[in-house]
């Protein structure tokens, strides 16, 4: 009797030990982390967004004949916002890529925003318009890293459902590798170009 007894606690011992080096409890922890990078890429651009009408109105003051860069951002700024994300944007390639192109847009009308104030002394000088630029600023860069961490979150998930014996885990509970990676699109790679 106490052999079958040790016999059994050293089974559940064993596969208690092969289960928890299969990463059955890893894997889902790294499935959340991935969540809750892509909630913070959400709130970073939600604040930008929020930040552009007070910007467009500041410069609206300043540069009556930049009437088509101002609507180009209000523009893509709408676009953006208005996209419906589907609940399965990081597993839809598609989807994913939409919001990608729509937030690059964003940034991109916003360097052109930015370049045309250049021409305006009397604006670039404003308060308001100088704390509404150092806002955006770090909102841009808050985004940058909400994206890098993004990007890590995925890395490390996928890192941990393709390698064994993790990947064992993985593909009895139905996790999949993610490729919803961020990347530097065309319109985020130019330069603003302003004529005046």
């Amino acid at each position: 009797m106490r052999l079958r007894s040790f016999r059994a606690l050293t089974y559940v011992l064993a596969v208690g030990l092969v289960l928890n080096g299969c990463g059955v409890n890893k894997i889902p922890t790294l499935d959340e982390q991935v969540k809750a990078a892509w909630s913070e890429v959400l709130n970073q651009y939600q604040r930008r967004a929020d930040l552009i009408p007070n910007l467009v109105e500041t410069v609206k003051g300043y540069a009556h004949q930049e009437q088509q860069v101002l609507t180009q951002v209000t523009e893509a700024r709408a676009k953006a916002t208005s996209m419906q994300l589907p609940a399965d944007i990081l597993s839809n390639p598609q989807a994913f890529h939409q919001f990608e192109q729509n937030q690059a847009a964003v940034g991109g009308a916003l360097g052109r925003l930015l370049a045309v104030s250049e021409a305006y002394p009397a604006l670039k000088s404003d308060q308001n318009f100088l704390a509404l630029q150092s806002q955006l600023e770090g909102t841009e860069n808050r985004i940058a890293v909400s994206r890098r961490d993004y990007n890590e979150a995925i890395k490390k998930y996928n890192t941990d459902v393709e390698l064994f014996p993790k990947n064992i885990a993985a593909s009895i509970f139905n996790f999949k590798r993610d490729d919803a990676y961020f990347k530097t699109s065309e319109e985020e790679k130019k330069t603003p170009q302003v004529k005046f």
